[in-house]
């Protein structure tokens, strides 16, 4: 799957997400290797979006390969076994992490 493809597919799967009773929540995801790039989600007044753009102010930012990331977002990769697996790398906050988790669940 190609970045452009994976973001239509996180921008499709973002608008059906319930996100009401979510506080504020900005997750950068790094996506490396082949077909990589960044992209941010961003959980607001019960909305999420999610842009191709880093976000400075995150509550925290992941790091996973493509295929990963397609896997954790279809709940085919448990993204508690990824972490500690070494296929999910998260920088600042991993209880806002695991709060992201849940949402694409």
């Amino acid at each position: 799957m190609t970045f452009d493809e994976l973001m239509t597919k996180v921008k499709g799967m973002s608008s059906r997400v319930n996100a009401e009773g979510v506080g504020f929540l900005a997750v950068q995801v790094n996506i490396k290797g082949e077909n990589g790039g960044v992209f941010y989600v961003e959980v607001k007044d019960g909305k999420v979006s999610a842009e191709p753009y880093e976000y400075n102010d995150r509550s925290c930012a992941i790091t996973m390969t493509n295929e990963d990331f397609n896997k954790l977002i279809d709940g085919e990769l448990d993204p508690v076994k990824a972490f500690f697996g070494g296929k999910l790398k998260v920088d600042g906050d991993v209880g806002k992490a695991l709060e992201f988790s849940k949402l694409i669940k």
